[in-house]
């Protein structure tokens, strides 16, 4: 074991810089309190809900339809985005329908 040994002053700005730091922490975790109870979805979820394909998804987010976040080379939704594009699935089912497509 390795003892270190700090002068009082020294020790007491370190106490200080942690106490600012907790309080820093605490402040973000109350702004953002509502986010720890978001369920995120995954993309068969979102195929699921959609009724789409896992390539649709993928266009859709390719070309900025459907916003997402990557965390560890998984893909997540946030489920008021999902609800967001419902209805523009539905009118372009709707105009593939018409012209004798399905999607």
């Amino acid at each position: 074991m390795e003892v270190v040994i700090i002068d009082a002053a020294t020790f007491n700005r370190m106490l200080d810089g942690f106490g600012e730091l907790a309080e820093k922490v605490e402040r973000l975790c109350r702004e953002h309190a509502d986010m720890g109870d978001m369920q995120w979805l995954d993309s068969g979820d979102v195929c699921r809900l959609l009724d789409i394909s896992p390539r649709t998804l993928q266009t859709m987010r390719e070309n900025g339809t459907m916003p997402f976040s990557r965390i560890c080379n998984k893909v997540y939704y946030k489920p008021e985005d999902v609800r967001r594009i419902l209805p523009v699935v539905d009118i372009r089912r709707g105009i593939a329908a018409r012209r004798g497509k399905w999607i």
